[in-house]
């Protein structure tokens, strides 16, 4: 059997012991190699005229040179998978929104071990170096750390029977996305009009930055972009994210439509989970609802996609060209729940000659 390619990485980071601390945890997986640290820019870019890496760790807030500029710098010149390190902290949260931007593809937040839960810990900066490594040379290796258990949408809320209702007329757009979603998403939203149907989007982020995320591309576009609270309405022109801790619901109250934030298990081991959001269109929109599954790693959201099919909405997978994984849009392609595979232009263009109803 042939063997895989090592995935190579680079550590960015003036502090000594998180350097180290990062090390440690990822060569606890035999397809990982460090190539080098860095304590700052300056010393990366010495590392970097002799090695590439497939990978590299970047700590935001760093002397002598931060790390968006090195992040801008490294994306002009020789473009890598960059994986942002980030502080909790207001200014962290939006420089590394900012990040994604400039083409970072995975965030991960200090302090990632939690007391008591180490393997845990090792095993999210692993899954976190893998996925930023797929998005250039598609390597993945096997899991060794136990995880946690993989559950369906079933935790979290039950499949009911084809929802056939006639006289639901409200069009609602949902989204999902992971690694590399932070721009696709960006591009459809910033040009779509006030008579667009309103959005719900899933997008895999820790909570600290999914108010910011918000916030960013609310700056961008024409449409009302916010951070979902329970109970909001939704509404033609506004955009609905879900918050990175808690799963994003639709259901009907009344004569509206509106989001429920919803507590629970991981599932497809996230939380808000992209089938949670499109099982709930399927439950309760019907053949009103719209899916749309973008780039990102794994298969969150792939069977939501078939159920909201089997009820006659209108179904988009992202193509795999205009992915920067395409892992989420090709397991739904596996399971034909699809009506339409589309680039992310293309996308684009249908939302944009989408008008409410």
């Amino acid at each position: 059997m042939e063997e895989k390619k090592p995935i190579s990485v680079l550590i960015v980071d003036d502090s000594l012991s998180m350097r180290n601390m990062l090390e440690n945890f990822l060569l606890n997986d035999p397809n990982i190699t460090i190539i080098g640290k860095a304590e700052d820019p300056y010393e990366a870019v010495n590392i970097l005229k002799n090695n590439v890496p497939d990978v590299i760790t970047l700590d935001i807030e760093m002397p002598k040179m931060d790390g968006l500029t090195f992040l801008k710098k490294i994306m002009a010149q020789h473009p890598i998978p960059v994986v942002i390190i980030s502080s909790l902290t207001k200014k962290g949260a939006i420089e590394t929104i900012k990040a994604l931007e400039y083409g970072a593809v995975e965030i991960i937040l200090k302090p990632f071990v939690k007391e008591g839960k180490k393997e845990e810990g090792i095993q999210f900066i692993i899954d976190k170096v893998r996925s930023a490594s797929m998005a250039k040379v598609k390597v993945r290796s096997p899991q060794r750390w136990s995880v946690p258990p993989k559950y369906s949408a079933d935790a979290v809320l039950a499949k009911r029977p084809s929802l056939q209702d006639k006289s639901i007329n409200q069009r609602i757009i949902a989204i999902g996305a992971s690694t590399g979603g932070t721009n696709a998403i960006q591009e459809l939203l910033q040009n779509l009009p006030l008579s667009t149907p309103g959005l719900v989007i899933v997008q895999h982020m820790p909570v600290e930055f999914t108010k910011a995320f918000a916030d960013r591309l609310n700056q961008f576009c024409t449409i009302y972009v916010k951070e979902a609270e329970d109970g909001d309405i939704i509404q033609s022109g506004v955009a609905l994210i879900a918050r990175g801790d808690q799963h994003l619901l639709v259901k009907k109250q009344g004569s509206n439509f509106v989001v429920q934030l919803l507590d629970g298990p991981l599932v497809n081991r996230h939380k808000p989970s992209v089938d949670v959001l499109f099982r709930s269109m399927a439950n309760n929109i019907g053949a009103q609802g719209i899916g749309i599954l973008l780039t990102g790693m794994g298969d969150d959201g792939a069977r939501g996609l078939l159920e909201m099919k089997e009820t006659n909405a209108i179904t988009i997978a992202q193509d795999e060209k205009s992915c920067i994984v395409f892992g989420m849009p090709k397991e739904a392609i596996k399971l034909d729940a699809q009506k339409f595979i589309l680039s992310l232009s293309e996308i684009n263009n249908f939302l944009t000659q989408l008008h409410s109803q």
